[in-house]
């Protein structure tokens, strides 16, 4: 088990030795605390982009559904007629310049993998860098409009926003509730009751902690050939190695087993490179990976390689909330 990954289950199991880093999570809370007063303030280089902004992020570090939330929001918007751009940090790319307009025949290592994975799947204008108000400039300059998703630029200060989602791992909830380095909060807790609304990864039905977001398998999609089978592909019993370079890995092994598959699990590292060699296992059976490291292995995939295709669902009544919610933000900004 790595440090990272003794690291993550002391946040969220417990661990006495974490009392040891008390002292810097007082560091660390006072300088985000700090940040966030200094922007409601309006103080420093505040940017505010020509059309509503809506941000959608985390409070805590790994992985919450954040990528199939936004491919949602873009389709929910595009059918309500608008124009939807869409700016990344663009975590562990290395784009010829900054800021990058991703298209979908870049390579990973150019792109990002959510970020290639989000254009690959809608074609939407997305423009990557990690000052994320120059990547909404260079954006607005090239496309005509109506609204700008941020992916994960909930800390991103320099950037004024108009809505502000936050998604939270209804399983996992927020660990021990400090910050880091002794806990996963990226801001306290409390930061939870200023946002605009929360979606609960995982939850089945709303309450008091938020909107219920589910993440519903759809289909299986052969990485070589592009093939796109239903979820009966494989039989009840399926044995099959399945790999996943996410946040939470094990999101992704429990949901193949709910597909009354026999998951060999390997977890790879958040946004991890892949080689072939990485990837040959014993014995041989098909393998299953997520969309997000599927982009990545295309140029080597075997006959047999597989990525699970997932949809997210909120709850028809968050769909209600952000239709109102925009209504009046764009009447406003008309």
């Amino acid at each position: 088990m790595s440090l990272a990954d003794r690291l993550t289950a002391a946040w969220y199991h417990g661990h006495p030795a974490l009392i040891l880093l008390r002292p810097l999570e007082w560091l660390y809370r006072r300088v985000v605390q700090g940040r966030r007063r200094a922007f409601l303030a309006g103080e420093g280089d505040i940017y505010r982009a020509p059309v509503p902004v809506l941000v959608v992020g985390n409070v805590t570090v790994g992985g919450t559904g954040k990528t199939p939330m936004i491919l949602w929001l873009i389709e929910h918007c595009r059918a309500r007629g608008l124009r939807v751009g869409v700016v990344s940090r663009g975590y562990g790319a290395t784009p010829p310049q900054l800021p990058w307009r991703v298209r979908a025949d870049d390579p990973a290592s150019d792109a990002g993998d959510e970020p290639l994975l989000i254009v690959q799947r809608s074609g939407v204008p997305m423009m990557i860098d990690p000052r994320r108000t120059r990547a909404v400039q260079a954006l607005v300059e090239q496309e005509e409009l109506d609204l700008i998703l941020c992916d994960d630029g909930l800390q991103h200060y320099r950037l004024a926003r108009d809505i502000e989602l936050v998604l939270v791992d209804a399983a996992r909830g927020l660990g021990n509730g400090r910050c880091l380095p002794a806990g996963p909060l990226r801001e306290p807790a409390e930061r939870l009751a200023e946002v605009d609304a929360v979606l609960r990864n995982g939850a089945s039905e709303d309450g008091k902690g938020g909107y219920a977001l589910q993440l519903r398998p759809s289909s299986l999609v052969n990485l070589r050939s592009g093939e796109r089978v239903g979820l009966g592909h494989f039989p009840p019993g399926q044995q099959v190695h399945a790999v996943a370079g996410i946040g939470n890995p094990q999101r992704f092994f429990n949901t193949l087993e709910a597909l009354n598959w026999r998951p060999i699990a390997h977890p790879f590292a958040d946004h991890a490179s892949f080689s072939p060699e990485a990837l040959q296992f014993s014995p041989e059976l098909p393998l299953v990976m997520t969309e997000k490291d599927a982009v990545k292995c295309r140029a080597f995939a075997a006959a047999d390689w597989w990525y699970l295709a997932v949809d997210a669902q909120p709850s028809s009544a968050f769909a209600t909330w952000l239709d109102a919610k925009l209504d009046s933000l764009l009447t406003a900004k008309r």
